[in-house]
């Protein structure tokens, strides 16, 4: 079956510590936490990566499929780990610690893609991340794209940066080569102004549209998020909660974001769900548990 949206990168079980001190198990990993994201909206979502033939390997494949990701392009393996993080939470915010070298998903290269898969997907979404985890993982990254472009089939790009696992040198190359053959940007806003050496969110959007992209859709928190394409940028208000926990809001913003763009909205109507979906994503501990599924979106949207 054709994937709407066709996600690649490293999931990882984590760990969430709540206020008494001790630590929730879950779900987490950025495109894994986009995938579900999307599905939650309706959208038809797979999967591509390597998990370890272990416990939480296991974990994972019976949670992409109670969620309705599909795994026929999830492979597990027996000599690797399924990676590991711990989120802690202080007075400035939330802080991750990553038990993730070697894993998996860190062992994957461009032979082992599923190419016909990548082809035949409407949008294929990859981060910063999938690329950062090790160099087989950037060289994977970029086959990837290039199949998927062969084949007609929207790259979708976000930054996420992570500086525990490159230095900001390598990131600022890899992803700007990257986002020069993406269609969708989805950059944020303190990422970017690491990124880009820019601070004026037009100027990053900018940017991103100079190196290629059709499509940027800059998040920025609490503000909303900002859209611009060659023709037409708007900003589109974020919407306020009583956030607890803001892991994977920008998951959820992008899985909601593919998955309204895949059932047709333009960016600015697509902006508009995926920034209620990432506000109510803030509500609850975790990744995933919290991420609301459509009907929760669109009766909060109607409450505006």
């Amino acid at each position: 079956m054709t994937q709407e949206l066709l996600c690649l990168g490293e999931p990882l079980m984590e760990f969430n510590q709540q206020p008494d001190g001790n630590y929730l198990p879950g779900h987490g990993g950025d495109t894994s936490n986009c995938a579900i994201a999307a599905a939650r909206q309706g959208a038809r979502v797979g999967y591509v990566t390597h998990v370890g033939a272990d416990p939480f390997g296991n974990d994972f494949m019976a949670l992409w499929e109670r969620e309705n990701v599909d795994t026929s392009t999830v492979r597990q393996v027996a000599d690797a780990h399924t990676g590991v993080y711990f989120v802690t939470h202080t007075k400035s915010g939330h802080e991750f610690s990553y038990f993730r070298a070697g894993s998996a998903s860190s062992r994957m290269g461009p032979d082992d893609l599923p190419v016909e898969a990548i082809k035949s997907a409407r949008i294929l979404h990859v981060s910063g991340i999938s690329q950062a985890i090790s160099d087989t993982a950037t060289d994977a990254v970029f086959a990837a794209i290039g199949h998927a472009r062969d084949a007609g089939c929207r790259v979708s790009y976000d930054t996420n940066l992570r500086l525990k696992l490159w230095p900001l040198e390598r990131a600022r190359a890899v992803t700007h080569a990257a986002m020069k053959l993406c269609d969708i940007a989805l950059p944020g806003l303190e990422d970017a102004e690491q990124l880009t050496g820019l601070t004026d969110p037009d100027a990053i959007c900018d940017f991103y549209l100079e190196l290629g992209a059709g499509l940027v859709a800059l998040t920025l928190g609490k503000e909303g998020t900002l859209v611009a394409t060659g023709d037409e940028r708007q900003r589109v208000k974020g919407r306020s909660v009583e956030a607890v926990d803001a892991t994977a809001a920008g998951d959820t913003f992008d899985g909601a974001f593919l998955a309204r763009l895949s059932m047709g909205d333009t960016p600015f109507e697509a902006a508009r769900y995926a920034n209620a979906a990432a506000a109510l994503s803030t509500q609850g501990y975790g990744a995933v548990a919290p991420m609301p599924r459509r009907e929760a979106v669109e009766a909060f949207l109607q409450s505006e």
